[in-house]
């Protein structure tokens, strides 16, 4: 019987005026990626993904709705196969100031969502498309 590894995140947005920005990382692989992390015992799932957003970016935020949940499975060097969900929300920052956590991530920037979206196209994971566009289009952007 595989284990099965949760981890959360999200796609966090802020609102700049009459404008819309999106967060990304960029992971320690130098992929374009979004927050996330796995969860801790005791915790939600909505939890996990706020506290990993705020460790991994400095950003406090609140859960708008969830947004989809990536499936896979990947090999795991000790318990072997692992099946992986990775839930993802649309998350709307509400303070705190970027800093990436450097041990995990080596950057974070806000983009406007068209640049968010075709740096998630280039430089991102393809898994992660879905959960961009699904996002994007909660926030009544088309891409």
């Amino acid at each position: 019987m595989a284990r099965t590894e949760i981890s959360a995140g999200g796609v966090v947005y802020r609102k700049a005026g009459d404008r819309l920005e999106a967060l990304l990382i960029t992971d320690r692989y130098g992929k374009i990626s979004l927050p996330k992390g796995k969860m801790e015992p005791g915790e939600t799932v909505e939890q996990t993904a706020l506290r990993e957003i705020e460790e991994e970016t400095g950003i406090k935020g609140n859960i708008v709705a969830p947004v989809d949940v990536i499936k896979y499975k990947y090999q795991h060097p000790v318990h072997g196969e692992v099946d992986k969900e990775v839930h993802y929300y649309l998350v709307e920052a509400v303070s705190g100031t970027l800093r990436p956590q450097v041990e995990e991530i080596s950057g974070v920037s806000w983009y406007d969502p068209a640049e968010a979206w075709s740096k998630q196209e280039q430089g991102g994971y393809d898994n992660n498309d879905v959960i961009v566009r699904k996002a994007l289009a909660r926030l009544g952007i088309r891409v």
